[in-house]
């Protein structure tokens, strides 16, 4: 029995959150005595594919021509191909939200999702995950048969194996009820599901005009921008960089949060991040009995010595 891994492609390229979910399966599959099978979906090269040999994967499976956003067809095939799996391994991704609870239910598989660490058990398997928000952690046993994990972002790191794989090509034509009529990806230099730096700012920025120093900041330490919920609301930040409960969970590194408060549901969707950094003039706001470090100032008088700051140590 293999651990079967989930791995996801964006035009025609990787990202890191596979590569975690591939060295996952890995250092499982060890515990099992067992080998990594990957699945990919869509247009990839044969050299991309070889890169998950790299983690761990001692097989990869290829599949054109069905697109991941039709759920349905995406995981009929996936069954297919899950019948020798005692494990099933997914990135925590949009895409992982609508086909794992599917293959869940053709495969009559208990599924626990945010999980963030190696099973503690394999007899039955014993995971653990973050529950109510980040605000605890759960262990959780599974019993079934074959059991399917969903990993928490940046949960797991990187775990080079320098290994090779076989790729084989299978049939992938099938569609689903899904009609899907066009796709808009969001744009920017770094993704925020795969960022190790977020710069974040709130309507203590006071105006979309005022977010150059957000965004140079951002440059100047390779980070994404994000905002909080009120500033997508208003229209002076994307809806994409909206991160918290009701927009997107982010774990990186580190967060800076400028001008934010600290609303409970802006910090549920951040409070996975290893360090904290906020920036406010309110020394009340509640983000602050959360952050690791915090700055009480004018953000538009902390913000730009920050960058002048950086500017000389880089130079």
């Amino acid at each position: 029995m293999s651990v079967l891994v989930y791995t996801e492609s964006w035009k025609g390229n990787f990202r890191k959150s596979t590569f975690e979910a591939v060295s996952y399966a890995s250092e499982t599959a060890k515990l099992l005595g067992t080998d990594v099978v990957a699945l990919s979906f869509g247009e990839v090269t044969d050299d991309e594919l070889a890169k998950l040999g790299n983690y761990g994967a001692s097989k990869v499976l290829s599949a054109n021509g069905i697109s991941k956003g039709d759920s349905q067809a995406t995981s009929n095939l996936f069954a297919e191909h899950a019948t020798d799996a005692s494990i099933i391994i997914f990135a925590s991704s949009y895409t992982s939200k609508m086909i794992a609870p599917r293959l869940a239910i053709k495969l009559k598989a208990g599924i626990s999702s945010n999980v963030i660490s190696l099973p503690s058990n394999t007899s039955p398997l014993q995971v653990s995950r973050k529950a109510f928000s980040g605000k605890a952690i759960e262990k959780t046993i599974i019993n079934t048969d074959k059991a399917i994990l969903t990993l928490a972002p940046n949960a797991f790191g990187l775990v080079e194996s320098g290994g090779n794989c076989s790729i084989e090509k299978i049939g992938g034509s099938q569609k689903g009820d899904v009609n899907i009529k066009g796709d808009e990806i969001a744009s920017g230099k770094v993704s925020l599901a795969e960022a190790e730096i977020i710069v974040s700012g709130g309507r203590g920025l006071k105006g979309a005009e005022n977010w150059g120093m957000i965004e140079e900041l951002a440059d100047l330490l390779g980070a994404a921008t994000a905002c909080s919920k009120p500033v997508a609301d208003i229209g002076w930040r994307p809806h994409d960089e909206h991160v918290g409960q009701t927009g997107k969970a982010v774990a990186p590194n580190l967060y800076i949060a400028i001008g934010i408060s600290g609303a409970i549901q802006h910090l549920a969707g951040v409070n996975s991040s290893k360090v904290m950094v906020v920036i406010n003039t309110d020394p009340e706001a509640p983000f602050f009995k959360a952050a690791d470090y915090g700055i009480i100032g004018d953000a538009f008088q902390v913000v730009p010595k920050l960058i002048e700051e950086i500017k000389k140590f880089k130079n």
